[in-house]
């Protein structure tokens, strides 16, 4: 077991706390099931601390419902500070914890080192974020910014942002027609694949890679002769 120290250590919270660090996944989805029904300052935290850190994904959600619960003026800053943090699951919670609380003044937090981050976790949450939060007229910069990341990582993280892309509705249009004469064939394999995608959503990601590849591989003429 690893023990958590609340803010504010009355007996409550010091149990609450102390299961946030138990062994079973069983006790810590129960503890934070614990502290957002019982909304309190005292537990920010342990809170906070314990999303850097657990591995159980639906404890991280309910870690995450508890913060929402709690006044946004306390929990805010301290999911701001988070954001800067060396440990990837940390920014990645802290960012996908904002997305829940929902306010769009966290847009001024999302920096390009964000939606640039190392970490494909953390890249993914903050293209979500950043979709969900930008003013309309920052969409296009925004879209400036996504593009440069076409062709990155594996079928999920490429899915991700298409999806990011394609929800920023029809600013996206002329980026991605550039983006698919791009030398490089990942990125116009992707740009294209985003294209296709969007102006047939029930066609899948899949096949709107492959007829993205063969475009890309045969040249626009040449595959529309086939």
């Amino acid at each position: 077991m690893v023990p958590i120290n609340p803010t504010h250590g009355t007996p409550q919270n010091t149990r609450v706390a102390t299961a946030l660090g138990a062994d079973d996944s069983s006790v810590r989805l129960k503890a934070a099931m614990a502290a957002g029904s019982h909304p309190d300052p005292g537990l920010l935290d342990a809170l906070v601390e314990r999303c850097a850190v657990e591995p159980d994904f639906f404890v991280r959600d309910m870690l995450s419902w508890a913060l929402t619960r709690l006044s946004p003026g306390v929990t805010l800053p301290r999911l701001r500070q988070e954001l800067g943090s060396a440990r990837p699951q940390a920014r990645s919670q802290a960012l996908h914890t904002l997305s829940k609380i929902g306010d769009r003044s966290a847009w001024a937090w999302l920096t390009r080192d964000m939606l640039r981050d190392a970490d494909d976790g953390v890249a993914r949450t903050a293209w979500r974020v950043a979709v969900a939060f930008v003013p309309g007229d920052q969409r296009e910069a925004l879209v400036d910014e996504l593009v440069t990341q076409l062709g990155r990582g594996d079928r999920a993280v490429r899915l991700s942002l298409s999806r990011a892309l394609i929800d920023l509705g029809d600013v996206v249009e002329p980026a991605l027609a550039k983006a698919s004469a791009h030398a490089d064939p990942a990125v116009a394999a992707h740009a294209r694949a985003t294209v296709l995608l969007r102006e047939d959503p029930e066609s899948g990601f899949d096949a709107a890679v492959d007829e993205a590849t063969r475009i890309v591989t045969l040249g626009p003429e040449r595959a529309a002769a086939c």
